[in-house]
């Protein structure tokens, strides 16, 4: 912000603020989060739970998808098995791992939870700040969290969450420290999701995909449909569906993926970085009141823990060894294909 624009405002918080919150009912009863304001951009950062994205709406209207439980914080049911059904609520962002990505499994005598522990993993030395870099005002939340146990693991979890002032994009920076003095095997997987009333069946997805593999029977069935969205269906059979993608990336690694409703001329954009995530997977839901279509970058796959590691596919951290992944959500007005 310039001094002329500051000419006609009293607080800056009339344009920008992230503000630390409780909620005080429901499920979501004492969780801790930041409700930030980017001008058209607002998200709700959830500090109990891995700083992941609860919420994102873009001037006023939703773009984010919820499951039926709503929004929720750490219940003490959420990493026992399926129980996890009844308490993940999707959000905007939240991340998958770093023990499993998959369905709840048990393997070599070890149980993991559905999509990990991370998500439930409520964040150490929270600092929220607006910062001025490079000429940018920038709204910076970072915190730690923690992936160990006794006689066992001990993975170190950093997230830096910034927005410049002006701009509708978040950019996400995690970095994963292996603090044990044993190698430690990981998987991770950053699940966003897009819902109404963004996401209709106008909507379809720009993606570089050089081949596509189904997880299931349906999912195959309907694959020529991957790449648009359909009407809420309520018909007998109807499924999710789970595609993993080759995706091709410039010299430099990067990738997107790009959901669009041209109805509303809005874009929904993922960027990342193919050498930090090898992996990608969709998963497309127009199921009625299940209606989502989700982005995933990820070094696993969707056969979960149990056949990764029969297939001896998980990544590798050796003892003190730092992994860094870089996720950046845009929403782009008047969106034009060659983008």
């Amino acid at each position: 912000m310039n001094n002329d624009e500051r000419k006609y405002v009293g607080s800056v918080q009339q344009l920008y603020s992230a503000r630390v919150v409780r909620f005080e009912e429901g499920r979501a009863d004492g969780m801790k989060a930041v409700v930030v304001k980017n001008g058209s951009l607002n998200f709700i950062v959830m500090a109990d739970k891995c700083l992941d994205i609860a919420e994102i709406s873009f001037k006023g209207e939703n773009v984010s998808f919820l499951t039926k439980p709503g929004l929720q914080g750490r219940n003490q049911y959420d990493t026992n098995g399926a129980e996890a059904q009844h308490s993940i609520m999707a959000g905007g962002f939240f991340t998958c791992g770093l023990q499993n990505t998959g369905g709840p499994c048990n393997s070599n005598g070890t149980d993991y939870a559905m999509h990990g522990r991370l998500r439930t993993t409520p964040c150490e030395h929270l600092c929220v700040d607006t910062v001025e870099e490079n000429g940018d005002t920038v709204i910076k939340i970072s915190g730690e969290m923690r992936d160990s146990m006794l006689f066992g693991r001990n993975l170190q979890f950093r997230r830096t969450i910034t927005s410049v002032v002006g701009t509708s994009s978040i950019h996400i920076h995690d970095e994963v420290l292996n603090e044990n003095f044993k190698s430690e095997p990981f998987c991770l997987l950053y699940h966003c999701n897009t819902g109404y009333p963004f996401l209709n069946e106008n909507c379809y997805m720009l993606l570089d995909s050089e081949a596509i593999r189904s997880q299931t029977e349906y999912a195959e069935k309907n694959k020529d449909k991957w790449n648009v969205m359909e009407k809420p269906s309520s018909e007998d059979g109807i499924e999710e569906m789970v595609y993993m993608h080759e995706v091709r990336a410039d010299q430099n690694g990067k990738v997107q993926a790009t959901i669009v409703n041209p109805e509303k001329d809005l874009a929904y954009r993922l960027k990342w970085n193919k050498n930090q995530l090898k992996n990608f997977m969709e998963w497309k839901s127009n199921i009625s009141g299940d209606y989502v279509w989700a982005v995933e970058p990820c070094n696993s796959t969707f056969e979960g823990r149990k056949v990764m590691e029969e297939k001896n596919i998980l990544e590798i951290l050796q003892p003190f060894e730092k992994r860094c992944f870089d996720i950046d959500i845009c929403l782009i007005e008047n969106f034009k294909e060659s983008e």
